[in-house]
């Protein structure tokens, strides 16, 4: 008999093809009664499914006793309660590495159409304001820019990496300073803001993170810096940012993620010097097929008695 598996939302058909044959998956998004659902599938339930957003709760996991591994489809993993997991022994899988390069691109695509305000082009030509109105103002530009990376992870940088090939200055702020790296380190982030031209934020999210892009890093960013978010919308303070959009506090904005996904603000939507994204980071047909067989991957090698291949630690 195959064991139990919950899963949470919707996944790629790669998922649910590579996993039908190892598991009888309970599709926990089509029950109108998800508790008594869970009550149900709980005795042979061993493992659940979900991605980055939904994540699984501490309640989720109470709920099925005998989980013993959630695999994650997504490399975040703020929406799973780690905590829990550890203190009841549950295996958890993310999927990081395969996406970093998708989300670089993603990442330096919104550096470029914020500053050089792509997007607002493209209204420009459409509505037929170049006709009417002739040229559209001149932009800012990336030339003689410091970048400031908010996190240095795997994908900071891998965006670094490319950064550099636009001949930006690199700078960063972690808790704690990494040898290895040739870029200049800023313990206080409202120091590194003072001295950047644009931040780059890709940190993972969670309550350690929360609006640490705040008021005071906005002030300390100014009226002529940018500010890129490729990483949850949780880490910044969304209220913060749209005052100091508004107040003229600072350039621009560009935004792939937002707090209450996928409700944006009204204000940032009617902003014309902010570029917004609908969470598209690492949104390709390859990489989240990757993404989808890592998932896969794991589950399986958790299903055979063998290591799982990326736990998160």
């Amino acid at each position: 008999m195959k064991p139990g598996l919950v899963m949470v939302l919707p996944l790629m058909p790669r998922v649910m093809e590579g996993l039908a044959p190892l598991f009888e998956i309970h599709k926990l998004w089509e029950a109108s009664d998800q508790d008594a659902f869970l009550a149900k599938v709980a005795p042979t339930t061993r493992a659940i499914a979900t991605d980055g957003t939904r994540g699984a709760s501490a309640d989720l996991m109470r709920k099925l006793p005998k989980v013993e591994i959630v695999g994650s489809q997504g490399v975040g993993v703020d929406a799973i309660d780690l905590a829990y997991a550890r203190a009841h022994k549950i295996v958890v899988t993310n999927t990081p590495d395969v996406l970093n390069d998708e989300v670089a691109d993603t990442a330096m695509a919104l550096l470029l159409a914020t500053v050089r305000r792509i997007p607002q082009g493209d209204r420009w030509v459409r509505e037929g304001r170049w006709v009417s109105k002739g040229h559209m103002p001149l932009t800012d530009t990336l030339r003689n820019r410091t970048l400031g990376m908010v996190g240095f992870g795997r994908i900071g940088k891998v965006i670094a990496r490319r950064a550099a090939a636009f001949d930006l200055k690199i700078v960063y702020h972690t808790r704690n300073i990494q040898t290895d790296q040739p870029y200049v380190h800023y313990p206080r982030l409202v120091e590194m803001a003072r001295d950047a031209d644009i931040l780059m934020v890709i940190v993972p999210g969670g309550a350690t993170t929360r609006h640490m892009i705040n008021a005071p890093v906005l002030e300390a960013l100014g009226p002529t810096g940018y500010l890129i978010n490729v990483a949850r919308g949780s880490v910044v303070d969304e209220a913060a940012l749209i005052k100091a959009l508004q107040q003229g506090k600072i350039a621009g904005a560009g935004l792939d993620v937002f707090e209450n996904e996928p409700h944006v603000p009204e204000a940032l939507i009617k902003m014309d010097n902010v570029v917004l994204a609908p969470h598209v980071g690492s949104a390709t047909h390859h990489t989240r097929n990757a993404m989808a067989q890592l998932v896969v991957d794991n589950l399986k090698a958790w299903r055979e008695g063998r290591p799982v291949l990326t736990p998160v630690k």
